[in-house]
């Protein structure tokens, strides 16, 4: 998990993006809509983060496609520690 975090928030464009949606989740689930609010970012993009995200195990979705919900995954929780120590390289 430590080496897809510094991929994904890093290695890539978009990596501040994948940082905000993880930041906002880490308040409370959301579903897409809701975080490109949140965010003012494009639907469009936050799909495409969240897609990464879930492909590399950071979060999970539960419900419905429509309403489907975010969370961070217990995977990434315990790595959370890695996580604070690289984006206190993005700010």
């Amino acid at each position: 998990m430590d080496k897809a975090l510094w991929y994904l928030l890093t290695a890539t464009r978009g990596g501040t993006n994948r940082a905000r949606i993880i930041r906002c989740l880490s308040e409370r689930p959301m579903n897409a809509n809701r975080i490109a609010a949140e965010l003012d970012v494009s639907y469009k993009t936050v799909r495409h983060h969240l897609g990464m995200l879930e492909d590399h195990g950071v979060i999970e979705p539960s419900g419905d496609e429509y309403a489907k919900l975010y969370f961070l995954t217990d995977r990434f929780e315990t790595h959370r520690d890695t996580f604070e120590t690289i984006t206190e390289h993005l700010e």
